[in-house]
């Protein structure tokens, strides 16, 4: 690559230290590294990631490293039934020396946000969400107020649970850029895992705090950065067959008939961003049609909703996604 390439590739460092970010993340978290790409991806992108997967599976745990390893404000908030709006927004609370109100921030005022079981939180703070995961804002009292950049919510949910439990409503599902499941480790995983977790918990072994790599500004530089990848009007012509085809348009649109509701032109949009974002983390200056195929599945699959014969017979919206890859021709 030339100078001028090179300066909007790696803009003072900026790439360098994001690849670091994901190696050091990889070595510190077994197994995860479709999650950790997806992580970096959504906030290099604005977007929130929406885990589903057992208990025990590191999901908390990815969040926190990743936070800490960036140096950002990072918060976990615990969905509950009884959970209010200002509990995560904030509230205006009377100050007797001053005689006046003064806004106290939720937890919403934070970098990473992590909402642990998200589905059990009430349709009102589940809409308070959505004003914070959509406009980067809240509202409370007649006030808008703007929340820090970047700002990602990472929210998960347990999906064999369903007792009392609010199924997210399709706009805010539609919020969510990634949809990442983790399965249980493998045998050699797991042992893997065991090692990493008893040598930090070991006294002998001396551990330390993990060594910050960025920080909030490296990743505004970085955001910087991503726009300027190529992406080419033959990969904005796949995106738009691929998302035309949940609606049963296109060459591969006889793949959509298990597909009661489709993908809306937000998965088109987050299709091409987070392309870029793949392409930009992989040291490339252009956008492949590879990348739009290796994370359709996590993009898609949260925005389709299957019809009751399709449920019935076990089928899953990522195996309808892994079909449209199939039968949507890529030129």
């Amino acid at each position: 690559m030339n100078a001028d390439s090179d300066r909007h590739t790696d803009l003072d460092g900026t790439l360098t230290a994001m690849q670091q970010l994901g190696v050091t993340l990889a070595d510190q978290l077994v197994g995860l590294e479709s999650l950790i790409d997806r992580l970096m991806i959504a906030l290099l992108t604005g977007g929130h990631l929406l885990i589903e997967g057992p208990p025990g599976v590191a999901k908390t745990r990815s969040i926190n490293r990743f936070a800490r390893l960036l140096d950002m404000s990072f918060v976990r908030v615990q969905a509950t039934p009884d959970l209010l709006p200002a509990d995560i927004t904030g509230t205006d609370i009377f100050q007797q020396h001053g005689a006046e109100f003064r806004f106290n921030a939720g937890p919403l005022f934070n970098h990473i946000v992590l909402v642990d079981e998200v589905n059990r939180a009430p349709p009102k703070v589940q809409s308070a969400l959505l004003e914070a995961m959509g406009e980067h804002q809240i509202s409370t009292n007649g006030v808008t107020r703007k929340l820090r950049e970047p700002f990602l919510v990472a929210a998960t949910q347990n999906p064999i649970e369903h007792e009392g439990t609010y199924p997210l409503p399709e706009a805010q599902l539609d919020r969510f850029m990634f949809f990442v499941n983790i399965d249980l480790p493998g045998l050699e995983q797991e042992r893997r895992i065991l090692d990493r977790v008893l040598s930090e918990t070991d006294p002998l072994d001396n551990p330390t705090e993990p060594t910050a790599i960025g920080n909030a500004d490296l990743i505004l530089r970085a955001r910087r950065c991503v726009p300027q990848v190529f992406l080419s009007e033959a990969v904005r012509d796949y995106i738009v067959r691929l998302v035309g085809a949940t609606r049963g348009l296109g060459a591969g649109g006889q793949s959509a008939m298990n597909i009661s509701q489709a993908a809306s032109p937000r998965a088109s949009i987050n299709l091409a961003v987070a392309s870029r974002a793949r392409a930009w983390l992989a040291g490339r200056e252009f956008v492949t049609v590879d990348d739009v195929v290796e994370l359709a599945p996590d993009i898609l699959c949260g925005r389709l909703s299957l019809d009751y014969r399709a449920r019935a017979a076990g089928v899953t919206a990522r195996q309808v996604v892994q079909d449209l890859l199939t039968s949507t021709p890529r030129l």
